[in-house]
């Protein structure tokens, strides 16, 4: 097992600022709403009490199961009438080959996050773990990230914000629910975003298939972001460079990477096969 030191990094978190924006940050897309479709997704939307909908379709097949999740306690109180359509009307709403299973809610963003927002909220968490995206740009990519971050405890996804897709249906059906419990935090530039994560005393741990240590080597304890590349590319050399570590997963020769989602669960995995079975 690698000892990894901590002697170049200060550990003062009362240290931390804000960016100099200040304030709370807007959701990003604030005022615009869009549809999430697909029955994972919607009942997630639906049971999120920060998540504001303004409508809600149904096929007569899934308009039951929609009215007895709303009767739920602890669902909100908020929501509106489910308007009952058969699946054509709900494709004509939709965008083109929307795989909605007879499902859809009409949404606005949720409230967006910053870097700052998650160090804080995990300032107490002696394992806290969150993923970093270098220039995914992929909504089914980055939706089955949130679905693993969620599987494996994760607290936050990162993403790049140049090229990075909006929160659309698409990317939250890949996500399958997990985008109502992950928060998706876009940050301007990734060198800060990491800085500020060490800060935090998250130990950097960047995925690179030219590595010389085997991840499941690596020391993986206490508070950890993993950072991963976008395919093909992979981690830009700036972004790599301001990681703690560089670790590879080892993979047979006759592939040369993982698909990102892939690299992603498989990381999320070692990471969490070491810790504390959650209850």
């Amino acid at each position: 097992m690698l000892n990894r030191t901590m002697s170049k990094r200060k550990h003062n978190q009362k240290a931390r600022v804000r960016a100099k924006t200040g304030g709370e940050p807007a959701p990003r897309g604030s005022g615009k709403s869009a549809w999430i479709y697909g029955r994972h997704a919607v009942l997630a939307a639906l049971a999120n009490p920060e998540r504001e909908i303004s409508r809600i379709l149904a096929t007569p097949g899934q308009a039951e199961e929609v009215a007895a999740a709303l009767r739920k306690p602890g669902m909100p109180a908020d929501r509106p009438t489910p308007e009952t359509m058969d699946r054509r009307e709900i494709d004509a709403v939709l965008p083109r080959d929307a795989v909605h299973q007879g499902l859809a809610v009409q949404v606005f963003a949720l409230q967006q996050l910053a870097v700052e927002d998650i160090c804080d909220r995990t300032a107490d968490a002696k394992n806290a773990l969150v993923i970093v995206l270098d220039q995914a740009t992929d909504p089914h990519n980055i939706g089955a990230v949130l679905r693993s971050a969620a599987a494996f405890g994760a607290q936050a996804v990162i993403v790049q914000d140049r090229n990075a897709p909006e929160t659309t249906g698409t990317l939250a059906k890949a996500a399958s629910g997990a985008l109502e419990a992950v928060p998706l935090v876009v940050a301007t530039n990734l060198s800060r975003a990491l800085a500020q994560l060490k800060e935090s005393e998250f130990w950097c741990i960047g995925l690179d298939g030219a590595a010389e240590t085997y991840i499941n080597d690596a020391d993986l304890s206490g508070r950890i972001a993993l950072v991963l590349g976008a395919e093909g590319s992979g981690l830009r050399r700036l972004v790599g460079e301001n990681c703690d570590l560089l670790v590879r997963i080892p993979i047979q020769p006759a592939m040369e990477s993982l698909n990102l989602s892939n690299a992603a669960a498989v990381a999320l995995y070692e990471v969490a096969r070491r810790r504390p079975v959650l209850p």
